[in-house]
């Protein structure tokens, strides 16, 4: 099978080698998929880049890729709820990523089925942004009728971070440029800001969350539109000591991270707010969850912004890294 590797880390980036491998056996609690689509994120440059090792230390060669769609060619003898043909898609676990290929074994506890309305293509666009929603709102404990700020929420996970929002009863507030106004208000945003007219400091206050997506060059700003009180999410920022626990790490990063991240832990101090950063994990369960909140009368809205072939995986990598994205960039992969 051909499959997109990372030879080497390198902090300028670097190209992709595409090369035949075998086709994975899958373990006894793993499932064969053939994969027919997959999504490129900013986290696929990051990894790149190695600067997400201290979270999670891949090695090389890699094969790439965080997230998939596909259909199920075989499962292992442990695997309940999965069967040949099925159509699945999943963010590829923590410890063994490669979507990038035409195939590969993945955790069956990683992977749902696909709504029966939904592309390969369009489902390859839901599972890391849409569980990065979930999982945000979770630590958040975001409840009905309260308000939310999407930080720049005119990208792809602004486009699978909004209807979610919407759906769990959220009211939704974004920035970003006008030419995205009619489509994220679409998705369900209420309040849209103009960031070449207004700043948002000047329009919000006393939010009760904020999902951030800019880093640390916002995140001053953000704290002042939160009430006190309110969480703050971030997908930029720095690991703290509270995101460290929460993920089962060792004493000594638990140490590094509370360290790492105090900076933005005694501005969330200030106003008895609370700063948690997210590094968004595999779940099947949480993605079978989300795909039960629509259904083909109101379907989970997707926006693809463009489709490379897996031959051509390092300009969509080059695409996402220059952003201003109108949706996601998809891999479409035929084996």
């Amino acid at each position: 099978m051909k499959a997109a590797i990372l030879t080497h880390y390198d902090k300028k980036g670097t190209d992709l080698s595409i090369q035949d491998l075998a086709i994975p056996v899958p373990k006894n609690d793993e499932v064969l998929v053939k994969i027919k689509a997959a999504g490129v994120n900013p986290l696929d440059n990051m990894i790149i880049r190695g600067e997400v090792k201290l979270i999670v230390p891949y090695k090389t060669p890699l094969v790439m890729g965080n997230e998939c769609a596909g259909v199920v060619e075989k499962v292992g003898k442990d695997v309940a709820g999965f069967k040949p043909g099925d159509r699945v898609y999943g963010r590829m676990p923590l410890k063994k990523i490669g979507a990038f290929a035409e195939y590969a074994a993945v955790q069956a506890s990683a992977l749902a089925h696909i709504p029966e309305y939904m592309s390969f293509e369009a489902a390859a666009t839901v599972p890391l942004t849409a569980l990065t929603a979930m999982q945000a709102f979770e630590i958040m404990q975001a409840k009905a009728g309260e308000s939310v700020f999407i930080s720049g929420g005119t990208g792809s996970l602004g486009a699978m971070a909004i209807p979610v929002a919407k759906s769990l009863g959220l009211h939704v507030a974004t920035n970003g440029s006008a030419a995205n106004e009619e489509r994220v208000r679409k998705l369900g945003a209420e309040t849209f800001i103009d960031y070449k007219k207004e700043n948002y400091i000047d329009v919000l206050s006393d939010v009760d969350h904020v999902l951030d997506t800019l880093g640390d060059r916002e995140l001053p700003n953000e704290f002042k539109v939160l009430k006190k009180g309110g969480t703050l999410v971030s997908l930029r920022g720095l690991p703290n000591g509270r995101f460290a626990k929460r993920s089962g790490m060792p004493l000594f990063k638990r140490v590094l991270f509370q360290i790492a991240g105090s900076k933005y832990d005694k501005m969330a101090a200030k106003k008895d707010q609370t700063y948690d950063f997210l590094f968004v994990h595999e779940d099947g369960r949480q993605l079978e969850k989300i795909g039960r909140l629509f259904d083909a009368d109101h379907p989970l809205e997707t926006s693809i912004d463009a489709v490379f072939s897996l031959n051509q995986v390092n300009a969509a990598l080059a695409k996402v890294k220059r952003g201003s994205s109108r949706g996601k960039t998809i891999i479409k992969i035929e084996a």
